[in-house]
């Protein structure tokens, strides 16, 4: 008798924000649900664009990270 099964698995995409200038690295989740807060970027009536991170859930945004005095950034 063979046995057949598959096992789904779920891979949470959490963001790393990544310093440039030391390699400091950070992962962040919402405080409320705990989900892995995503990449994105607000833009300014002057038309400028400031990164931040935001949850998926609707839960609010942040400023991204800073290190050594400049924004931390995200590959994703």
């Amino acid at each position: 008798m063979v046995l057949t099964f598959s096992l789904s698995l779920q891979k949470n995409i959490m963001e790393t924000y990544k310093c440039s200038k030391c390699g400091m690295s950070v992962n962040a989740t919402c405080g409320k649900c705990n989900a892995p807060l995503v990449n994105d970027v607000l833009k300014l009536d002057d038309g400028r664009e400031v990164q931040v991170s935001k949850c998926p859930n609707g839960h609010g945004k942040i400023k991204s990270p800073l290190c050594c005095g400049e924004d931390m950034s995200c590959a994703i």
